[in-house]
């Protein structure tokens, strides 16, 4: 179990979604359903980091932060299609989508560590139970 206020990711994930609301506060009425895509994939990068860090094993936590990693690319797609349909100016575009791949990238180095971190578990946890095993 982590605290996921240590994490950098998660810091910049929070600010991105905050950037994000910024924005679609001033979508038109008309691309409703792109501003609830774009919201509910943005919300779920750092919800997914913080339900990760309240798991109790390692390979939970990569799990959730997998679904980070997914939930990330579906944010850079919602941006082109806001850029594409004019509502998101292509400064504000390249602004947002440059934190995205960002995030993305300190995703897939957590995911890496904590992936390594595993390995290097799994042999003391084997080496245990073989001597449990031993010892009865």
């Amino acid at each position: 179990m982590q605290n996921f206020r240590r994490l950098a990711v998660w810091h910049k994930a929070h600010s991105l979604l905050v950037r994000i609301h910024r924005h679609i506060k001033l979508f038109r009425r008309e691309y409703s359903n792109i501003r609830s895509q774009l919201r509910r994939a943005a919300e779920s990068v750092p919800a997914n980091i913080v339900e990760g860090c309240g798991r109790q094993s390692q390979k939970e936590f990569a799990n959730y932060l997998q679904n980070a990693i997914s939930s990330a690319n579906e944010v850079e797609y919602e941006l082109l299609q806001a850029r594409d349909y004019g509502l998101l100016t292509p400064h504000d575009w390249e602004a947002l989508t440059a934190d995205v791949i960002e995030i993305r990238r300190m995703l897939f180095g957590l995911v890496k560590k904590v992936r390594a971190d595993i390995l290097r578990e799994e042999p003391s946890r084997i080496g245990r139970r073989a001597k449990q095993r031993r010892q009865q």
